[in-house]
């Protein structure tokens, strides 16, 4: 159990991290590879959710059953992702360091819950130079159902020891607050994916960067 009894749970990209812009171009590059169309609005739709569901519900690049076709193109995806992040290179959001040494100082565990690849999370973490400021991780491959389904956060609740509805969950997409309501959690909306104004009524509290917060705001919440 955390000193100040509240475990903080983080989603990844739009949160820690805004790779959006290098994800899109991935799943374009993997197009173009494949000789296969692009709905115009597919990332929006995809947003937060896991290729495991993207690739044969939404994009239609398989049947539901073809478990290795999917995941061929799963891995190439992130594969095509983590080549374009060492070309573009890529820096946390701004505030997400002072945060995390927040939470730190004061004992408070932390966990990310993300439907990301969790090699892509551990070369990035690598890349920030953010090793051991985050208590674990539950990453795609760790949960049979992806957001808005709450296994995720669930899991990455456990991991910090601290029970389901003292978590607070940071999101910045619509199916992962849904995740963290879900799972009987507070949800604070960060900003950057979508308005302030479209995330107000959906969420406890919304920010535009994580270092808006103090500890004693965390507490508040609960």
């Amino acid at each position: 159990m955390s000193k100040a009894n509240v475990g903080v749970l983080f989603d990844w990209d739009g949160v820690i991290i805004d790779s959006s812009v290098q994800h899109e171009q991935s799943w374009e590059r993997l197009a173009a590879e494949e000789g296969k169309p692009l709905p115009s609005d597919h990332f929006v739709q995809g947003f937060g959710k896991k290729n495991e569901w993207i690739i044969p519900e939404l994009l239609r690049w398989t049947a539901a059953g073809d478990v290795a076709g999917i995941r061929r193109l799963s891995l190439r995806k992130e594969a095509l992702y983590r080549e374009i992040v060492v070309e573009r290179g890529l820096e946390a959001l701004p505030g997400v360091h002072v945060f995390l040494n927040r939470l730190r100082d004061a004992g408070v565990p932390c966990c990310i819950g993300s439907s990301t690849h969790r090699e892509n999370i551990t070369t990035i973490l690598g890349v920030l130079g953010f090793e051991g400021l985050f208590g674990d991780m539950v990453t795609s491959e760790d949960v049979t159902f992806g957001k808005p389904h709450p296994d995720v956060f669930l899991k990455a609740a456990a991991k910090t020891g601290v029970p389901p509805e003292r978590c607070i969950v940071f999101e910045d997409a619509f199916a992962g607050i849904e995740a963290a309501r879900a799972g009987g959690m507070k949800v604070v909306g960060v900003a950057t994916t979508h308005p302030a104004a479209v995330l107000q009524g959906r969420v406890d509290r919304v920010v535009h960067r994580l270092d808006e917060l103090a500890i004693a705001d965390l507490l508040s919440l609960l």
